[in-house]
Formats: C-alpha cells, sequence, structure tokens
C-alpha cells in the first residue's frame, strides 16, 4: 500500500492530524516532494513551514547530502540547492555525475559558484581514482569551470579558479590524458 493511501485513509477516518504525522515522517525518511507537497497544501498558512522544511533538508545528515540535493533541484528550490552545496562541498561525492552533470547545468546561471564546485567534484573524483574513461569529461568540466570563475563576484571559502587550476597541476601535472 502505498505512502499517500495510507494518509488518504487516515484523512478519510477523520483522522487529520495522525494523517499530517504521517505525511510529514514519509518525507523526512524519504524526502520524497510530494510528501511535503501533500503535507503543505493541508495547512491554512504553509509559508513559514515550508521554510522550515528546506532548512531541515538543508542539515539532513552527511552521508544523505546528495539525497538533499536532489529534493532541492526537483522541488525546486534552487537557491536552497547552492547554499548546501557550497556550505558542504567537502561532502560532495564526484563519483554522483548522474546527479551532478545536470544540477551543475541547471544552477550555472543564477549560482555559478555552486555550479563549478559540483563540476569541481567531478574532476577530483575522476582524476584522484584514475577513471581514465572520464578524462575527457573532466577536462571539459575544467574548461566550463573557468569560463564560470570569470561570473564569480566572491569565492568565499572555495578556493579561486586559479589556486584550483594550480593545485590540479602540482598533484595532476602527469596526466596526459586530461591535460592534452
Amino acid at each position: 500500500m502505498s505512502d499517500r493511501v495510507i494518509a488518504d485513509a487516515l484523512e478519510a477516518l477523520g483522522r487529520a492530524d495522525e494523517a499530517q504525522q504521517f505525511r510529514w515522517q514519509c518525507f523526512e525518511t524519504s524526502l520524497e516532494p510530494q510528501h511535503l507537497r501533500d503535507y503543505l497544501k493541508r495547512l491554512p498558512d504553509f509559508d513559514d513551514i515550508q521554510a522550515e522544511a528546506m532548512a531541515w533538508v538543508a542539515t539532513y545528515p552527511s552521508c544523505l547530502i546528495h539525497q538533499a540535493l536532489v529534493f532541492f533541484m526537483e522541488w525546486p528550490a534552487l537557491r536552497e540547492a547552492s547554499a548546501l552545496i557550497v556550505d558542504r562541498y567537502a561532502e560532495i561525492d564526484g563519483n554522483y555525475y548522474e546527479l551532478l552533470t545536470p544540477a551543475s547545468e541547471t544552477l550555472r546561471e543564477k549560482y555559478p559558484l555552486a555550479a563549478t564546485v559540483l563540476l569541481r567534484a567531478m574532476i577530483d573524483f575522476s582524476l584522484g581514482n584514475a577513471c581514465s574513461s572520464r578524462c575527457k569529461h573532466a577536462a571539459r568540466h575544467l574548461i566550463e569551470c573557468e569560463a564560470l570563475a570569470l561570473h564569480i563576484d566572491d569565492f568565499g571559502a572555495i578556493e579561486p579558479h586559479h589556486a584550483y587550476l594550480a593545485w590540479l597541476q602540482r598533484d595532476h601535472g602527469r596526466k596526459s590524458g586530461f591535460w592534452s
């Protein structure tokens, strides 16, 4: 039986509070946007609750940062996705290219720093794990990072492009497949 059916059944039985608690529990465990939408549409004024939900997702456990990113991209809550990426960049696993690539493409125009962080995560994973099949993608990502750097006024805690490039050259300078 689906979660929505259970919540609707509780609602039909006149147990609206239980149905809402169940919807919220489902959202907490799955970060499925539809659970939050169902929860919010039954509230009289959901703006404050929506803001609380977004803040809660942003602090989702580090082992599930990618699940939080999926939620923000699907909601969509791009500002929150950007903040998540920049605040928790060290937790991003560059092996999730099927998530990170489209997320970086979506964020690049309004949130170039967040897009850069995602691209760098994929570059670092490819070079750090000797993924020769991903070298051309990593090289393309580096070119994209260079273009995005022109649109970033403040890198904050993230190292600027020239410093990142110097680090890549120092630590991965002999990977000719990447540099060619």
